[in-house]
């Protein structure tokens, strides 16, 4: 079941970003994120959607997320995250329908996510849920690069 994290969850979800977001390693020096970023996010009215697991003890362990931020008309997603033992399962796609479900509720027209261009995998699956590109950003941490990126802009009617 998706829910909204909770303020408490900032290191879980830390550490599932930063796991998730290993495969970027290619080109990122250090983490993707970390606790005082995510945070910050919830703090300026940013949610984290998240999926979690029952596990045989009977404890919750995170194994998917997404960060969401409506503004006016806008919404934008960033973060999704997926444990690697849990990617291809369609889990990524239940989080981004509940992202756009979130936006779509609180009043959004579009939805907006920004991919780096060196991860070439990303825009067709984007384009297959139907996302176009709008544009492109310069990359905001230039200095923890060891290769020249930009931000993809994509963006969706909801």
């Amino acid at each position: 079941m998706i829910r909204i994290a909770s303020e408490t969850e900032t290191a879980e979800l830390a550490r599932l970003i930063n796991e998730a977001f290993i495969v970027e390693a290619f080109f990122k020096i250090g983490d993707r994120t970390d606790v005082n970023e995510i945070a910050a996010l919830m703090d300026a009215g940013g949610e984290f959607l998240v999926e979690d697991e029952v596990l045989p003890d009977g404890r919750h362990e995170l194994v998917g997320c997404i960060y969401v931020h409506c503004e006016d008309e806008r919404a934008y997603f960033g973060m999704l995250s997926i444990a690697p033992a849990k990617q291809r399962q369609g889990l990524g796609r239940r989080l981004i329908d509940a992202a756009e479900a979130r936006g779509r509720g609180r009043g959004c027209r579009f939805m907006d996510l920004h991919l780096v261009d060196l991860r070439e995998d990303l825009p067709d699956y984007y384009r297959r849920l139907g996302y176009e590109e709008q544009g492109s950003l310069p990359f905001p941490d230039e200095e923890r690069t060891t290769l020249p990126c930009r931000f993809i802009v994509m963006s969706k009617r909801l």
